[in-house]
């Protein structure tokens, strides 16, 4: 269903025929809760396959929506990723699994050939004159990491970071 829906977000001539094709997509996903399937191969085999492990029709709908987002002016990835993401944990039983939009843009680079995708991954450097503050972003960036057990304050990784961060910005 994802590679279908890349296909159409992806292949379009014209961004404004993806949409509709994408929104047909979505809206007949959404219909699979309470109707049965239309003369669509691919449809019929989501019902007998894919639904029958605990998606719903609308959890696919979401995936349609998410690559809505790949083809807006403002293209942004993180919607098909988490979609993504929330399907195939409902498929593992695990309910909704948070990220995917890493594996978005990396997947969006490998299926377009643009490196760009992956660019937009590294934040900018921060300015110079606001290191001081956003130090504590990259702290709290290496807790999340380092959740548990916590770490000291005064360790030469945290003193590292700090160091890295006033230097770079990154």
């Amino acid at each position: 269903m994802d590679d279908r829906l890349a296909e159409i977000a992806l292949g379009a001539a014209q961004p404004a025929l993806a949409a509709i094709k994408l929104a047909w997509w979505r809206d007949q996903l959404a219909a699979l809760d309470t109707q049965p399937p239309p003369p669509e191969p691919l449809l019929g085999q989501i019902t007998a396959e894919l639904m029958v492990a605990g998606p719903t029709g609308a959890d696919c709908s979401a995936l349609a929506e998410g690559w809505m987002g790949v083809i807006e002016e403002q293209p942004d990835p993180g919607p098909r990723g988490r979609a993504l993401f929330a399907l195939l944990g409902k498929l593992l039983g695990q309910g909704n699994v948070p990220g995917g939009e890493t594996f978005s843009r990396a997947d969006l680079a490998r299926r377009s050939g643009n490196p760009e995708w992956l660019r937009k991954l590294v934040p900018p450097p921060a300015a110079r004159p606001v290191r001081p503050i956003t130090m504590l972003d990259a702290l709290g960036r290496r807790d999340a990491v380092r959740f548990w057990p916590p770490e000291a304050e005064a360790t030469p990784g945290r003193s590292w970071t700090l160091i890295r961060h006033r230097l770079t910005g990154r």
